[in-house]
Protein backbone atom coordinates (compact mmCIF):
# COMPACT_ATOMS: atom_id res chain seq x y z
CA UNK A 1 0.00 0.00 0.00
CA UNK A 2 3.24 2.17 0.54
CA UNK A 3 0.92 4.54 3.01
CA UNK A 4 4.41 5.78 4.78
CA UNK A 5 5.21 7.54 1.35
CA UNK A 6 1.80 9.62 1.71
CA UNK A 7 2.36 13.26 2.42
CA UNK A 8 -0.37 14.62 4.95
CA UNK A 9 -0.32 18.38 4.62
CA UNK A 10 -2.69 21.21 5.61
CA UNK A 11 -6.41 20.38 7.31
CA UNK A 12 -6.46 16.42 7.30
CA UNK A 13 -9.40 15.36 8.74
CA UNK A 14 -9.30 11.88 10.74
CA UNK A 15 -12.33 10.60 13.09
CA UNK A 16 -11.69 10.56 16.42
CA UNK A 17 -12.85 8.36 19.78
CA UNK A 18 -16.75 8.82 21.23
CA UNK A 19 -16.79 12.61 22.98
CA UNK A 20 -18.26 12.33 26.58
CA UNK A 21 -21.72 13.46 25.24
CA UNK A 22 -21.67 10.51 22.92
CA UNK A 23 -22.17 7.98 25.82
CA UNK A 24 -24.02 7.41 29.06
CA UNK A 25 -23.47 10.34 31.70
CA UNK A 26 -23.01 7.48 34.16
CA UNK A 27 -20.00 5.93 32.38
CA UNK A 28 -16.77 5.59 33.95
CA UNK A 29 -15.13 4.86 30.45
CA UNK A 30 -12.71 7.28 29.11
CA UNK A 31 -10.79 7.47 25.82
CA UNK A 32 -7.88 9.59 24.83
CA UNK A 33 -8.40 11.89 22.25
CA UNK A 34 -6.62 11.07 19.26
CA UNK A 35 -7.13 10.96 15.35
CA UNK A 36 -8.63 7.75 15.12
CA UNK A 37 -9.10 5.26 11.57
CA UNK A 38 -12.66 4.17 10.52
CA UNK A 39 -11.53 0.61 10.67
CA UNK A 40 -10.53 1.23 13.85
CA UNK A 41 -14.27 2.26 14.93
CA UNK A 42 -15.63 -0.26 13.41
CA UNK A 43 -13.91 -3.26 14.98
CA UNK A 44 -14.61 -1.34 18.33
CA UNK A 45 -17.95 -1.13 18.19
CA UNK A 46 -17.99 -4.69 17.19
CA UNK A 47 -16.96 -6.02 20.22
CA UNK A 48 -18.56 -7.48 23.29
CA UNK A 49 -19.94 -4.50 25.38
CA UNK A 50 -18.05 -1.58 23.21
CA UNK A 51 -19.42 1.63 24.49
CA UNK A 52 -21.79 3.50 22.70
CA UNK A 53 -20.24 6.24 20.33
CA UNK A 54 -18.11 3.89 18.06
CA UNK A 55 -19.25 3.78 14.45
CA UNK A 56 -19.61 0.16 13.07
CA UNK A 57 -20.67 1.38 9.71
CA UNK A 58 -17.91 1.40 7.73
CA UNK A 59 -18.00 -0.20 4.29
CA UNK A 60 -15.58 -3.48 3.57
CA UNK A 61 -14.57 -3.81 6.93
CA UNK A 62 -16.11 -6.65 8.40
CA UNK A 63 -12.57 -8.56 8.97
CA UNK A 64 -10.23 -5.64 9.73
CA UNK A 65 -9.34 -6.20 13.50
CA UNK A 66 -6.29 -4.99 15.33
CA UNK A 67 -3.50 -7.48 13.51
CA UNK A 68 -3.90 -5.44 9.99
CA UNK A 69 -4.56 -1.98 11.48
CA UNK A 70 -1.76 -2.30 13.49
CA UNK A 71 0.56 -1.99 10.13
CA UNK A 72 -1.82 1.02 8.81
CA UNK A 73 -1.04 3.10 12.26
CA UNK A 74 2.62 2.11 11.55
CA UNK A 75 2.70 3.03 8.26
CA UNK A 76 0.64 6.52 8.78
CA UNK A 77 3.10 7.80 11.56
CA UNK A 78 6.42 7.17 9.62
CA UNK A 79 4.55 9.33 6.95
CA UNK A 80 4.02 12.22 9.37
CA UNK A 81 7.91 11.40 11.04
CA UNK A 82 8.89 11.80 7.23
CA UNK A 83 7.00 15.20 7.33
CA UNK A 84 8.82 16.33 9.99
CA UNK A 85 5.31 16.53 12.02
CA UNK A 86 6.59 14.19 15.06
CA UNK A 87 3.62 16.12 17.46
CA UNK A 88 1.08 14.24 14.58
CA UNK A 89 2.85 11.02 14.58
CA UNK A 90 2.12 10.43 18.03
CA UNK A 91 -1.53 10.10 17.63
CA UNK A 92 -0.61 7.16 14.86
CA UNK A 93 1.90 5.78 16.89
CA UNK A 94 -0.58 5.80 20.06
CA UNK A 95 -3.21 3.47 17.69
CA UNK A 96 -0.61 1.35 16.44
CA UNK A 97 0.55 0.46 20.21
CA UNK A 98 -3.10 -0.02 20.91
CA UNK A 99 -3.62 -2.17 18.22
CA UNK A 100 -0.54 -4.22 19.12
CA UNK A 101 -1.75 -4.47 23.25
CA UNK A 102 -5.29 -5.73 21.60
CA UNK A 103 -3.55 -8.07 18.76
CA UNK A 104 -4.07 -12.06 19.42
CA UNK A 105 -0.46 -12.88 18.31
CA UNK A 106 1.83 -11.46 20.81
CA UNK A 107 2.76 -13.19 24.40
CA UNK A 108 0.89 -12.75 27.52
CA UNK A 109 4.20 -11.30 29.43
CA UNK A 110 4.10 -8.31 26.11
CA UNK A 111 0.65 -7.42 26.28
CA UNK A 112 1.32 -7.00 30.07
CA UNK A 113 4.47 -4.60 29.56
CA UNK A 114 2.39 -3.36 27.20
CA UNK A 115 -1.09 -2.59 29.63
CA UNK A 116 1.34 -1.17 31.64
CA UNK A 117 3.07 1.28 30.09
CA UNK A 118 -0.58 2.39 28.82
CA UNK A 119 -1.69 2.60 32.19
CA UNK A 120 0.80 4.60 33.21
CA UNK A 121 1.77 7.57 30.76
CA UNK A 122 -0.62 6.45 27.97
CA UNK A 123 2.75 4.89 25.88
CA UNK A 124 5.01 7.78 27.07
CA UNK A 125 2.03 10.96 24.93
CA UNK A 126 0.03 11.44 28.37
CA UNK A 127 1.95 13.38 30.49
CA UNK A 128 -1.07 14.05 33.05
CA UNK A 129 -1.81 10.25 33.45
CA UNK A 130 2.06 9.95 34.66
CA UNK A 131 1.84 13.06 37.02
CA UNK A 132 -0.94 11.68 38.71
CA UNK A 133 0.31 8.75 39.18
CA UNK A 134 4.12 10.29 40.28
CA UNK A 135 1.07 12.26 42.41
CA UNK A 136 -0.26 9.33 44.20
CA UNK A 137 2.83 7.62 44.53
CA UNK A 138 4.48 10.15 46.84
CA UNK A 139 1.07 11.24 48.61
CA UNK A 140 1.25 7.31 49.31
CA UNK A 141 4.96 7.36 50.31
CA UNK A 142 4.34 10.09 52.77
CA UNK A 143 1.38 8.28 55.02
CA UNK A 144 3.23 5.30 54.83
CA UNK A 145 6.70 7.20 56.49
CA UNK A 146 4.59 9.11 58.91
CA UNK A 147 2.56 6.02 60.03
CA UNK A 148 5.29 3.28 59.64
CA UNK A 149 8.60 4.60 58.53
CA UNK A 150 10.38 7.24 60.43
CA UNK A 151 11.73 6.53 63.59
CA UNK A 152 11.42 7.14 66.98
CA UNK A 153 13.61 9.83 67.95
CA UNK A 154 16.18 8.37 70.64
CA UNK A 155 19.20 10.20 72.68
CA UNK A 156 22.00 9.38 71.72
CA UNK A 157 25.07 8.73 73.84
CA UNK A 158 28.12 10.75 73.75
CA UNK A 159 31.47 11.62 75.28
CA UNK A 160 32.78 15.51 75.58
CA UNK A 161 36.56 15.46 75.54
CA UNK A 162 39.24 18.71 75.64
CA UNK A 163 41.87 18.24 72.62
CA UNK A 164 45.57 19.06 74.96
CA UNK A 165 47.15 21.05 71.91
CA UNK A 166 44.43 23.66 71.27
CA UNK A 167 42.25 23.30 74.55
CA UNK A 168 38.93 23.03 72.21
CA UNK A 169 36.10 21.35 73.19
CA UNK A 170 35.44 18.25 70.96
CA UNK A 171 32.58 15.77 71.05
CA UNK A 172 32.20 12.41 70.16
CA UNK A 173 29.28 10.23 69.20
CA UNK A 174 29.98 6.92 71.21
CA UNK A 175 26.97 4.78 69.74
CA UNK A 176 23.69 5.43 67.75
CA UNK A 177 20.98 3.06 68.89
CA UNK A 178 19.32 0.86 66.85
CA UNK A 179 16.18 3.12 64.69
CA UNK A 180 13.26 1.58 66.36
CA UNK A 181 9.72 1.50 65.40
CA UNK A 182 7.23 5.31 66.04
CA UNK A 183 5.06 5.29 68.93
CA UNK A 184 2.36 7.71 70.14
CA UNK A 185 1.83 10.75 67.85
CA UNK A 186 2.81 9.48 64.53
CA UNK A 187 0.77 12.04 62.43
CA UNK A 188 2.58 15.73 63.32
CA UNK A 189 4.20 19.00 61.59
CA UNK A 190 7.87 17.41 62.25
CA UNK A 191 7.11 13.79 60.97
CA UNK A 192 5.60 15.17 57.96
CA UNK A 193 8.10 17.43 57.13
CA UNK A 194 10.33 14.82 56.95
CA UNK A 195 8.27 11.76 55.25
CA UNK A 196 8.05 14.47 52.70
CA UNK A 197 11.96 15.54 52.44
CA UNK A 198 12.62 11.83 52.49
CA UNK A 199 9.76 11.56 49.08
CA UNK A 200 11.04 14.47 47.30
CA UNK A 201 14.41 13.15 47.30
CA UNK A 202 13.54 10.01 46.12
CA UNK A 203 11.85 11.47 43.45
CA UNK A 204 15.37 12.33 42.30
CA UNK A 205 17.25 9.27 43.16
CA UNK A 206 18.81 10.41 46.17
CA UNK A 207 18.74 8.87 49.69
CA UNK A 208 17.58 11.58 52.68
CA UNK A 209 19.96 9.78 55.23
CA UNK A 210 17.06 10.12 57.35
CA UNK A 211 16.68 7.24 60.37
CA UNK A 212 14.52 5.06 59.12
CA UNK A 213 12.58 1.73 60.37
CA UNK A 214 12.99 -1.46 58.74
CA UNK A 215 9.81 -0.98 56.88
CA UNK A 216 10.98 2.77 56.49
CA UNK A 217 13.75 1.31 54.81
CA UNK A 218 11.65 -0.76 52.07
CA UNK A 219 9.01 2.26 51.34
CA UNK A 220 11.88 4.09 50.14
CA UNK A 221 13.88 1.83 48.49
CA UNK A 222 10.39 1.20 46.12
CA UNK A 223 9.90 5.37 46.17
CA UNK A 224 13.50 5.61 44.84
CA UNK A 225 12.65 3.11 42.37
CA UNK A 226 8.82 3.96 41.27
CA UNK A 227 9.05 7.29 41.32
CA UNK A 228 12.05 8.36 39.02
CA UNK A 229 10.04 6.98 36.48
CA UNK A 230 6.89 7.97 36.70
CA UNK A 231 8.56 11.50 36.74
CA UNK A 232 10.90 10.16 33.11
CA UNK A 233 7.76 8.75 31.94
CA UNK A 234 6.50 12.61 32.42
CA UNK A 235 8.83 14.15 30.75
CA UNK A 236 8.89 11.82 27.69
CA UNK A 237 5.39 12.69 27.38
CA UNK A 238 6.20 15.88 27.39
CA UNK A 239 8.82 15.60 24.95
CA UNK A 240 7.06 13.52 22.45
CA UNK A 241 4.63 16.20 22.16
CA UNK A 242 6.55 19.52 21.70
CA UNK A 243 9.49 18.10 19.73
CA UNK A 244 9.89 19.15 16.06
Amino acid sequence: MHLDQLRLEGACTFDSPPSPAGRRRWSLVRFTQRRVLAEEHHWRAGRAGAVRGWNVAVLGAGRVGPLQLAPVYRALRKAFEDGKHEPGAADFYYGEMEMRRHADDIPRGERGLLTAYWALSGYGLRASRALAWLGTAMVATVVLLMAFGIAQDTPKQTATGTVPAGGGEVTFTIDKDDPKNPTGERFTGERFEKALNITLNSVVFRSSGQDLTTTGTYVEMTSRLTEPVLLGLAVLAVRNRVKR
